[in-house]
């Protein structure tokens, strides 16, 4: 394998600047007089030149800790654990974090997948052992101390800390463009969903991950990528466009190194558990596998529509058939997303130039939550940083989280009909939500495709040289078996900013 330059991490270069450069703000820039002018005093200057405290970076982790302040502000009423009334529904603000202390037997010293079956990956559960055991400790010495308040706050902490640790990842990847990061911490669903579950455990592994493979550590970086796998399982499908990429490149090496390193990261992460305590270890694995059409996916969509459309209430719809039958369910779930898995490898492999990491990343995730049976409402923080490194555009982008909020909002809606027995309003409200949210994902993938297509549209590229995710794919020539290609040399120039 050659060498390579090193990625371009570097403050050097012309920064972005959105309100020139991205159609929606400079649109927006208008209410406040327009784009950023010639002689104005640049915020993202490059750190060595730059003389005020209130650089570009430092205003968006200013930005995502406020959004995580007002986050935990949103989730107070149910901080103290006593739900009466729906309170949890009507004021927006459950949380498995603090629900599931109680249902896990954290409260009562159990020790997780030892004492009591967990549904979550092994990390996932660690952690909420290494959080609440010593809570419920404290709590036994000073009975005048709310447990699940306390664990509630302490998972807030660490979970916050992991957004704001996301936050610089992104800063650190894009130092020409940093106000792309705002995107993620600026954005309405971390507002709403940060401490819904443990999903920013995954995501701030990830995100370390994508960061130690553009520095070029593939064993580090497998290693983070197989951690946070360990915790969500989606950060393992991320292995696959390293792959793809890879074998365009003729990096195969790098690649099948992170992959190792992540498997082994995986295996010995769940062996503690796995070995002595395997009933319960298999808990997960179980719940997936019987799960029937969880709310908001679109296998729900569909069973809804069954029951608009059949004229024989004696006869089941083809949606309602497969929530009767899931192991059907779970084979045409998997294929739909195996198929847009190939999609994908062949677009890598089709496409006119090289695609860049974060693009095929954001793809393959969007497709397993597109074509899977559960999508629950915490699951977009998945997306987030992949979409902020994927086409960091604020138009799309916004349009997607509008759905995401309005998405929020129908569900606890659901909920609240659900546990009172009488609906806040027509399922039909619910269902248009849960479309709204699907149609935008599906756009957001369309315009990323298109991006790949037609690199000449990428806001990255027209920024960076190649690709400052790509590790020892960034200026890599195609690999030699690719003839048709035009052998790219490492110094290629940026593109022409697209309009």
């Amino acid at each position: 394998m050659s060498t390579q330059s090193t990625p371009d991490l570097d403050d050097a270069g012309t920064s972005d600047h959105p309100s020139r450069s991205d159609g929606f703000v400079r649109g927006m820039s208008g209410l406040i007089g327009g784009p950023l002018g010639d002689h104005a005093t640049a915020l993202d200057r490059p750190a060595g030149r730059e003389r005020r405290f209130w650089t570009a970076a430092r205003i968006v982790l200013a930005l995502a800790c406020l959004t995580l302040a007002l986050h935990w502000v949103q989730k107070s009423p149910c901080q103290d654990g006593a739900w009466q009334n729906n309170v949890q529904y009507t004021r927006f603000c459950y949380t498995d974090v603090l629900a599931l202390y109680y249902a896990e037997g954290l409260n009562e010293g159990k020790v997780p997948y030892r004492d009591h079956p967990v549904e979550y990956p092994v990390l996932t559960g660690y952690f909420m052992g290494a959080l609440g055991l010593p809570v419920h400790a404290l709590g036994s010495d000073d009975p005048s101390i709310n447990q699940g308040q306390w664990f509630y706050n302490l998972n807030a902490l660490v979970l916050g800390a992991l957004a704001v640790a996301t936050v610089a990842v992104i800063l650190a990847l894009r130092r020409r463009r940093p106000w792309d990061a705002a995107l993620f911490a600026l954005a309405p669903a971390l507002l709403l969903t940060a401490t819904v579950n443990w999903d920013l455990l995954a995501v701030g592994l990830a995100a370390f991950g994508l960061l130690a493979w553009a520095k070029r550590r593939p064993v580090v970086a497998g290693v983070l990528l197989g951690l946070a796998g360990a915790a969500k399982l989606w950060p393992l499908f991320l292995l696959g466009p390293l792959l793809v990429l890879g074998l365009r490149a003729n990096r195969l090496r790098a690649a099948f190194t992170a992959v190792g390193a992540a498997a082994v990261a995986v295996v010995v992460a769940n062996l503690p558990a796995a070995v002595p305590y395997r009933e319960n270890w298999d808990r997960f694995f179980e719940l997936s596998d019987t799960r029937p059409i969880d709310w908001g996916t679109v296998w729900y969509i569909g069973r809804y529509l069954d029951g608009k459309v059949g004229n024989d209430p004696a006869q089941l719809g083809p949606f309602e058939w497969l929530n009767a039958h899931i192991p059907a369910l779970n084979l045409l779930s998997y294929a739909l997303f195996g198929l847009a898995c190939l999609g994908v490898a062949a677009l890598a492999f089709l496409a006119p130039r090289r695609p860049r990491l974060a693009p095929l990343a954001f793809l393959v995730v969007a497709a397993f939550l597109i074509f899977s049976k559960v999508w629950s409402q915490q699951f977009v923080l998945w997306l987030l940083p992949l979409a902020v490194l994927a086409r960091p555009r604020w138009g799309a982008f916004l349009a997607w989280q509008v759905a995401e909020v309005c998405y929020f909002a129908a569900f606890y809606g659901e909920l609240l009909g659900a546990a009172t027995g009488r609906p806040v309003f027509p399922e039909g409200v619910f269902v248009l939500a849960a479309a709204l949210r699907l149609i935008t994902v599906v756009v957001l993938c369309g315009l990323v495709v298109r991006d790949i297509l037609q690199p000449e549209r990428d806001p990255v590229r027209a920024t960076y040289a190649d690709d400052p995710d790509g590790g020892v794919f960034d200026g890599a020539p195609d690999a030699p078996w690719l003839p048709w290609r035009r052998r790219r040399p490492s110094t290629a120039e940026p593109l022409p900013a697209a309009g």
